[in-house]
């Protein structure tokens, strides 16, 4: 071989080849799905996906997938991780959300810079174990004196390995103002917006390989003024972040508006400048029709959290209706204990559940006559099963499917976000995330026609292993990092210390 050639193939090199998977699920624009398929990860992006006639380049790394099904990481839209310092507290479980709400705040308040890093890392640790290699969180608590939180944050998902989404929350309407919060945890506006311009200017990355970008995230109508929310909006503009809030997560939620400010969420939405493809919201599970039209028209993305909307009983999100509607629909596992389990594996199973169980509600409907105007046939638009043609069916008709559950952890997720192309999908120039699936042991035996559908009917499952820019944060499954004992020793202090009486 010659010097010319030696150089071709040593620029060729990856720096991991992940290969011999039963199947590699791309999540590409065109839904590929390669059986035997492998990918290469150089310089944390992927540089190529190939199938087993082709041969893959040589590399530093590689992992075996044999048996398993590998995809992109999943993307985690929504969440409150200091909140897993008061996981499952049982004076908080018999309520409702404003129960629950009203009863944690207090608790809350003792939040600091070490609460923060702490349950940071842990929170991180949990959702790379559930194969999810991107998060969001929304830390709206700020206590006086409690430190920069965000960055106590920033510095544990450096630490694991994970690409992080930090938003800045906040709350400034207050008890002694007419809204949920105790006037403690609450800023001024003033404060608030001077704070969120300094962590954008200091953290935020707009490459498209970022492992920090800031958003910014008044906590929801309920504890911030109509100040800040526009406020905010422009801030975000001038800056060019993204927005997230909570909106449309329970029925209460549009008396309190109407009562408040003279309007229904989603036009207090709008009314505030928050109507844009910038924005993406928590929950959507009140939208009416006209509403879900209009979310669509601006492109505002929703994250869509199936197992805190359970627990909390606030209803089932219209899935279906805000995808066909042009809305980019994302996961989120939420916080504790609108939900105590922060898997996006299970996140999405419950998704796949939730979606099965509105489209059965919507097809009995529309037999009886009852149907809201909406198609029998529960077509969604473009989807990952429309690319495919595995929908599963009932007579003439198609129920939600593990494909539309994952396209939402992943394609979906990363429009909530805006990194489509850069996040969620596994094609050449794209961030070097994945997870490798293994589907065998009892809960995988004779699941053998389709890995997509048995990942999430079977199981449970919890990540082999989490690469996230071509380095593992899980292997084995197990975190890579070495201090994860040390780190829960010291949360558990930190939790007991946030729940005394």
């Amino acid at each position: 071989m010659n010097d010319a050639s030696d150089k071709a193939q040593a620029a060729a090199a990856a720096d991991l080849l992940v290969h011999g998977a039963e199947l590699l699920a791309t999540c590409d624009e065109q839904r590929r799905e390669i059986a035997g398929g492998w990918v290469a990860i150089t310089g944390g992006l992927v540089s190529a996906v190939g199938d087993a006639s082709q041969m893959p380049p040589t590399a530093d790394r590689s992992i075996d997938a044999g048996g398993c099904l590998v995809t992109p990481g999943l993307v985690n839209t929504h969440h409150h991780m200091y909140q897993n310092l008061t996981r499952s507290y049982a004076p908080a479980l018999r309520g409702g959300l404003f129960d629950w709400l009203t009863t944690l705040y207090p608790l809350w308040a003792r939040l600091d810079e070490q609460g923060a890093y702490l349950s940071a890392w842990v929170g991180l640790a949990e959702l790379a174990l559930g194969g999810c290699t991107t998060s969001t969180d929304h830390l709206y608590v700020h206590p006086r004196g409690a430190g920069d939180l965000i960055a106590a944050e920033i510095a544990a998902a450096s630490e694991l390995g994970m690409r992080f989404h930090p938003t800045r929350g906040s709350m400034s309407l207050g008890q002694s103002d007419g809204g949920l919060p105790p006037d403690e945890v609450c800023q001024s506006p003033e404060e608030i917006l001077a704070e969120s311009e300094r962590l954008v200017g200091v953290h935020h990355d707009r490459s498209p390989d970022a492992m920090v970008r800031i958003a910014l995230a008044p906590c929801s109508p309920f504890s911030v003024s109509t100040e800040l929310m526009t406020a905010t909006a422009e801030l975000a503009e001038r800056l060019d972040v993204r927005l997230h809030t909570h909106l449309c997560e329970d029925p209460g939620e549009d008396g309190f508006c109407i009562e408040m400010f003279g309007m229904r969420p989603v036009d207090y939405f709008e009314h505030c400048g928050w109507g844009s493809n910038r924005s993406w919201i928590a929950h959507g599970v009140q939208p009416n029709a006209a509403e879900i039209a209009r979310l669509g028209m601006w492109g505002t993305g929703v994250a869509h959290c199936p197992s805190s909307n359970l627990l909390l009983g606030v209803g089932l999100a219209p899935v279906r209706e805000l995808r066909a509607a042009g809305v980019p629909v994302g996961l989120g596992v939420d916080g504790s204990a609108s939900t105590d389990s922060a898997s996006m594996w299970t996140e999405a199973r419950n998704a796949l559940l939730v979606g099965r169980l509105r489209d059965g509600q919507r097809h009995l409907s529309a037999e009886k006559g009852l149907d809201s105007g909406r198609p029998a046939d529960g077509h969604v638009g473009e989807s990952a099963d429309d690319a495919d043609g595995g929908d599963a069916q009932q007579g003439n008709a198609v129920y939600f499917s593990a494909r539309e559950a994952l396209d939402l952890a992943t394609r979906g997720s990363a429009g909530c976000l805006g990194r489509v192309g850069e996040i969620g999908e596994l094609s050449p120039g794209a961030c070097g995330d994945l997870v490798v699936w293994q589907l065998d042991g009892p809960a995988f035996a004779g699941a053998l026609s389709d890995p997509i559908e048995a990942w999430l009917r079977c199981g449970p499952l919890s990540a082999r292993d989490t690469i996230v820019a071509g380095r593992p944060v899980v292997s084995g499954g197990q975190i890579v990092h070495p201090g994860l004992e040390e780190r829960l020793a010291e949360h558990r202090h930190c939790a007991a210390a946030m729940q005394r009486a």
